[in-house]
């Protein structure tokens, strides 16, 4: 199975895709998890990409489409993945498609998941990250049971640059 969520940043995509992962044994392929952790690694394409995260810019489309064709030649995608955050034009669509007929692959399903700005705002500003293991809290919806402390492995939590709201609404 081959999976596209669609919709803004907060709308609920990684979520939904966490738990069919777990269901089909997929891989959830994050753009903005593979761009971070580009960042995170300061490698030659992380340090293409932090100025344009940081500044809630979007990065351009050939940086984005490499780093999926790349991820999507992995064996473990082979028997199907689940793609979230790209395509977000109609040209990354098309960009996609022509990469997906390069690699022998196609499209089964495309899910849009729609939500209003102040939805997305309230769950944006409020998620926290473990610095350590990557683990995502909400403020809110799903604290830590320590205030900035990650339940898992003790980790300090924070707060992504393109989380702020100034950065959201922009």
């Amino acid at each position: 199975m081959r999976l596209v969520l669609l919709g803004p940043p907060g709308a609920g995509k990684g979520t939904q895709a966490d738990m069919l992962k777990a269901k089909f044994g997929i891989p959830h392929i994050s753009t903005g998890d593979m761009l971070r952790n580009a960042m995170k690694e300061k490698s030659s394409l992380g340090n293409k990409v932090k100025g344009f995260v940081e500044s809630g810019e979007l990065v351009p489309d050939d940086i984005v489409l490499e780093v999926i064709r790349f991820r999507l030649s992995m064996p473990d995608a082979d028997s199907g993945f689940i793609l979230d955050g790209f395509p977000r034009t109609i040209k990354q669509a098309e960009d996609l498609s022509a990469v997906l007929k390069t690699i022998g692959k196609n499209i089964n399903l495309v899910l849009y998941f729609e939500t209003d700005l102040p939805k997305i705002v309230e769950r944006l500003s409020g998620r926290r990250v473990c610095s350590s293991c990557g683990a995502i809290f909400h403020l809110k919806n799903m604290p830590s049971q320590k205030e900035g402390i990650c339940d898992i492995c003790g980790g300090k939590l924070y707060q992504r640059k393109d989380d702020e709201e100034n950065t959201i609404k922009r």
